[in-house]
């Protein structure tokens, strides 16, 4: 087999991968990078985040449409199939496979389409799909092979009525009623999603609340907006078995109750794909979801073998995961840092996002705080926008005003969220809710809740 030599080599081209290869080419580094599918990626820009939020956005402005007054007094309200409007949505993923098979060839770095696999801690094999095989090596690999979704062994994927979140983005028809197992975020994303379209959504939950690692508050606004929009959200659910036929779906549960629906979406965990890379072959070793432990420095159990990304479980995001490979690949130790500080964001309608600590955990840890809210109701922006639903809520010390959280649900959440995370990051006593009222912002603006969430929070305190 011919073989050729790299400085790194990553396997996956995800966020995580490129994310690596790129600031390992950067620095000077002879890097191939090696990729099982045809187009470069990962499933982030195929089957996860960007045709996700591609669709959600699309379906946004179908509901905008038809919640609009204005549009109601010119036509009709417009309900599009399912097909329609994905088809639609998903034409960014060319421009996205465009854009990033550009930066591999501006930083000279190979790509390699085909199946790798290690042969030893110094070498690997990629298998092409003509099934002609070539060895690399390379002084170290970097792991980001990402995640697929989780497949129960008693689930029949095989049914053309049974889904996962990433055959569900081949979804032909559209359903009339979608029983969506699994109410974390990528169910609850679909869930929004779907209902928006229309579509008769029933969301089980296996748990007490919604994405209980939330603020309780955002939880149960988001339990509240999603039934507002005709989701039926059942908590405290198991399933016990799936029955799948020509005419739907019956979901058994454990409680007794049986669900019916046209089509399911299985939306319960992941597992890393770390299946057939030959991990045997180095001493190392996957968990039962096939994901790798790593140190602070994303270094596996063997010293020239790094894994980021999915593959390593939480937080299991993109934006993590490009700053992960990114710390992975360098050799400046200022960029190795454990990527620990990630915002949350969740793209339901409305979407979430968070940064810091919630008041659950500020009470159970006994540290004292206040709170400071901003309604978007009462935001000049959001009345001009239609943007009226959610909040901003800002978690504060009262004696020196740090700022421990800020929760966010609403329209442009994800977006607002940056602009608390920026000042929670500054030094001393620079990170202080003071900076929100010796501030002026736009007017009018999203940002400008900020100073009403401050202001709040500050009328609750003794001297202010």
């Amino acid at each position: 087999m011919p073989k050729t030599t790299f400085d790194l080599v990553v396997i996956g081209s995800g966020p995580a991968g490129e994310s690596a290869a790129l600031n390992a080419a950067k620095q000077q580094k002879k890097v191939a990078v090696v990729e099982v599918n045809t187009q470069v990626g990962g499933a982030c820009t195929h089957k996860g985040t960007i045709p996700s939020k591609a669709l959600r956005h699309t379906v946004k402005q179908l509901m905008r449409f038809n919640n609009g007054t204005l549009f109601r007094e010119i036509g009709h309200s417009r309900q599009i199939p399912y097909p329609t409007v994905l088809k639609h949505a998903i034409s960014v993923v060319e421009q996205q496979v465009d854009m990033r098979s550009k930066f591999y060839g501006r930083n000279h770095i190979a790509v390699y389409k085909g199946h790798a696999k290690f042969i030893d801690t110094q070498h690997i094999s990629v298998t092409r799909p003509d099934g002609s095989v070539e060895t690399l090596a390379s002084q170290e690999f970097v792991i980001a092979t990402g995640s697929r979704p989780y497949h129960p062994p008693d689930v029949p994927f095989e049914h053309s009525r049974v889904y996962d979140s990433d055959t569900i983005l081949s979804l032909e028809h559209t359903p009339r009623k979608l029983i969506i197992y699994g109410a974390g975020v990528i169910g609850c994303e679909y869930a929004s999603i779907f209902s928006g379209l229309g579509i008769k959504v029933e969301l089980i939950n296996s748990f007490e609340n919604l994405l209980a690692f939330l603020d309780d508050e955002i939880s149960v606004a988001l339990d509240y907006h999603l039934r507002e929009s005709g989701v039926m959200v059942r908590h405290r659910e198991s399933y016990e078995r799936v029955e799948a036929n020509q005419d739907g779906i019956a979901l058994h549960l454990q409680s007794g109750k049986v669900i019916r629906g046209d089509a399911l979406l299985w939306c319960n965990g992941r597992s890393g794909n770390t299946q057939n890379l030959g991990l045997e072959h180095i001493g190392l070793n996957s968990d039962g979801r096939g994901q790798i432990k790593v140190d602070q420095r994303y270094q596996t159990d063997v010293e020239n073998v790094y894994a980021v990304g999915d593959v390593i479980g939480a937080p299991s995001l993109a934006s993590a995961a490009y700053d992960q490979g990114r710390a992975a690949a360098s050799s400046n130790q200022r960029d190795q840092r454990f990527v620990d500080d990630v915002p949350t964001g969740i793209y339901t309608i409305p979407e979430i996002s968070s940064v810091g600590r919630t008041e659950r955990e500020l009470t159970d840890n006994r540290i004292p705080f206040e709170v400071g809210r901003a309604f978007f109701k009462d935001t000049a922006r959001g009345q001009i926008s239609g943007e009226g639903t959610g909040m901003l809520k800002i978690l504060f010390c009262p004696k020196t005003l740090t700022i421990l959280g800020i929760h966010c649900f609403g329209a442009e959440a994800t977006e607002i969220i940056h602009i608390g995370q920026a000042i929670m990051k500054q030094p001393g006593d620079a990170n202080t809710i003071r900076y929100f009222v010796e501030t002026t912002f736009n007017y009018p603006t999203m940002a400008e809740a900020y100073r009403i969430a401050a202001l709040n929070g500050l009328n609750r305190l003794s001297g202010y």
